[in-house]
């Protein structure tokens, strides 16, 4: 079986981007940005928690069948993820700090942001941001990070999951368990809301993370199953799902304003997405694979989702409150404010991600 998913890695890469487009869009009054499909995209956080199950499930599921096993794991992945994550809390921290500062100077929105208090700031610390806690209305400090905080709780959830079907000698029914556990978080949440919705973040984004990555599970599983049947098959097959794949996306992305009450069509979507993609065998993949910008912003897609909030702020203050810009021109401030933000992005990956990696 092929050890790297390079398509997988620019999708991952590309569907960052949208996210950072669908947090400019407020500010810019721009058909670029302002449309259904930016307006939405808020949407492929849950191809990433898909493809987040995938990798996991490929590389680790194997490999956890002690205790010792879950906890090398759990450090593993803290290691990945959370050095970012508090770095971006304490400068969110210094810029509420200087927001007080700079209210002598220049308009400042959210003075006193009351979801940045405390509480939110100790939730976001402990990673547990993703979760419904008292006193808790919305996100907070670096808003994409309660995905990280949902991240987690899937990892740890998974490595139980995969250490007790090994223990108990039920190994080759580990779907049946991975499917259980995506039902019951369907399930509770749409108890708990009244509602099949599934973009929920600061409250119940951990139950969405757990559907959304243990279907990634199901999907590593089902590629693992079907692998030696499908590589050899004809490439014809793939040059049609492709872009058949990526005109369903867009067009369920487009439409999610009458389809997000379904929320699990978008984990079942994008299921199938990184499925056909894993193979690399469509015309799409190949010229994908050829464009080094996107193999670049694969790699620094996390550290692109991870900062892009802060940098999104700085820049409108400085070309919106100092420099007295429109917000029409961000029909082509969005190229620059983007082009800074992966620019910061390699920084943070070479210097702060890389640096952490030794201690996995």
């Amino acid at each position: 079986m092929k050890t790297r998913f390079d398509v997988l890695d620019i999708f991952r890469g590309i569907f960052s981007a949208m996210v950072v487009f669908f947090h400019l869009s407020p500010f810019a009054e721009t058909a670029i940005l302002n449309n259904e499909f930016i307006r939405n995209s808020d949407l492929f956080v849950d191809f990433f928690f898909v493809l987040s199950g995938f990798v996991i499930a490929y590389t680790y599921q194997h490999r956890i069948n002690s205790k010792t096993d879950i906890s090398q794991f759990i450090k593993k992945r803290f290691f990945r993820v959370y050095p970012l994550h508090l770095i971006m809390l304490i400068a969110f921290l210094i810029v509420e700090a200087g927001k007080h500062y700079l209210v002598n100077y220049i308009h400042v929105n959210n003075l006193n942001n009351p979801n940045n208090n405390l509480i939110t700031f100790l939730s976001s610390l402990f990673l547990l941001n993703s979760v419904k806690l008292p006193g808790v209305t919305d996100v907070s400090w670096n808003i994409p990070s309660w995905s990280i905080s949902a991240e987690m709780i899937s990892y740890l959830l998974f490595a139980i999951a995969v250490f007790a079907v090994s223990a108990s000698g039920a190994f080759k029914k580990r779907n049946l368990v991975y499917s259980f556990l995506i039902v019951t978080a369907v399930a509770i949440t749409a108890i708990a809301t009244g509602s099949g919705l599934l973009t929920w973040s600061y409250d119940f984004g951990f139950l969405r993370g757990i559907a959304g990555f243990f279907t990634g599970v199901l999907c590593f599983n089902f590629f693992q199953a079907r692998y030696d049947a499908v590589k050899d098959s004809s490439n014809i097959i793939f040059h049609v799902a492709e872009p058949a794949c990526l005109i369903a996306i867009i067009a369920s992305v487009c439409m999610a304003n009458k389809l997000k009450e379904a929320g699990y069509l978008y984990d079942i979507l994008f299921f199938i997405a990184v499925f056909v993609f894993a193979f690399e065998k469509g015309f799409v993949s190949a010229g994908l694979k050829k464009v080094n910008f996107l193999k670049s912003l694969g790699m620094y897609s996390y550290s692109v989702y991870m900062i892009h909030a802060l940098f999104i702020s700085l820049f409108n203050i400085l070309f919106i409150r100092l420099l007295h810009f429109q917000p029409s021109a961000y029909s082509y401030l969005f190229i620059l404010n983007f082009y800074i933000i992966y620019i910061a992005a390699g920084w943070t990956y070479r210097n702060i991600e890389l640096r952490f990696k030794d201690l996995k």
